[in-house]
């Protein structure tokens, strides 16, 4: 990723000032950089960064001194009223609690104390996000032709459902990273550049050779456009797209297949342990909303019980 990709453009126009918001930015993102952060992650940063700096600009805040609390808390609020969801204002607030310690160890601030310290981070949802419907996803199986396009979608929604992995980490896989057989698949691209290993069940396997089979393109890619070109995050959203109007059903994201797959772990009997590890989450934290999920499950079968 070419540096001024990364950096983008600010809405705050640079005024030259050694203290300008803009600069430390730059400089936050170039030393997130240099840390050899996966492309993902930078983009995650700049992106925050700059609804931040958007958010900072509409106070006419220009300068690291006009970061005050109130200034904080009036973003925040911004967010919220802008229609940005609790769990995307929670990870604007993660990076800038990140820029503004780092910046307090660049600049060696001694008794520096962050405008952060008094405000509480924004309350996370813990209500349960709903999983792909598996009517839904028998119908859009059943409207995919026998073509290298179609046996690639069949192979695509089935990899997803029983690996777990996301989106990106699917559309980075190369055909050395999956047994097609034993079904082992090794995702190098994970969250964080952590390596891990996953799985896929028969079904999933049948599918991946039986559309391997038809490729005869030279591409390392495992998923591949009908021209020969690795499958990218647009296309698969289209692929998606496509076979649910055809089935005559919503379009799911590729993290409903995510959570089809930690729920149906969690209520098949699979430890919360292994579970994080499969689906490479730092921590149990963010397993909380599937565990509240499974105990509605608990509630139902006891009301018919």
């Amino acid at each position: 990723m070419e540096l001024r990709k990364l950096l983008g453009n600010w809405t705050i126009e640079n005024t030259g000032h050694s203290d300008a918001i803009p600069r430390w930015f730059d400089a936050f993102l170039i030393d997130r950089k240099s840390q050899d952060m996966s492309p993902g992650t930078l983009e995650f940063y700049r992106y925050k960064l700059m609804l931040i700096d958007k958010g900072l600009a509409a106070q006419n805040i220009r300068l690291m001194q006009g970061i005050t609390p109130d200034a904080i808390r009036r973003l925040l609020v911004g967010l919220d009223a802008s229609g940005h969801n609790h769990g995307g204002i929670h990870q604007v607030y993660r990076v800038l609690r990140a820029f503004l310690n780092w910046y307090a160890r660049e600049e060696e601030l001694q008794d520096w104390q962050s405008p952060l310290r008094n405000i509480k981070p924004p309350r996370l949802s813990v209500t349960p996000l709903k999983p792909i419907d598996m009517r839904d996803l028998s119908k859009m199986l059943a409207v995919c032709p026998d073509d290298l396009c179609g046996l690639r979608d069949v192979a695509i929604m089935l990899f997803l459902l029983d690996s777990g992995v996301r989106a990106a980490e699917l559309l980075a896989l190369n055909l050395e990273d999956c047994d097609p057989v034993q079904g082992d698949v090794q995702v190098k691209s994970g969250k964080g550049r952590k390596t891990r290993s996953v799985a896929i069940g028969r079904k999933a396997r049948k599918s991946l050779r039986q559309y391997l089979k038809l490729r005869v393109d030279d591409c390392d890619a495992l998923w591949v456009t009908d021209d020969g070109h690795r499958l990218s995050y647009k296309g698969l959203l289209q692929m998606l797209g496509r076979r649910g109007l055809k089935a005559g059903v919503a379009r799911p994201t590729p993290h409903d297949f995510r959570r089809a797959f930690a729920l149906n772990c969690l209520r098949n009997g699979m430890d919360v342990y292994s579970l994080q590890r499969l689906m490479g989450h730092a921590d149990l934290q963010v397993l909380r909303r599937y565990l509240a999920q499974t105990d509605d499950d608990l509630r139902e079968a006891h009301a018919k019980a």
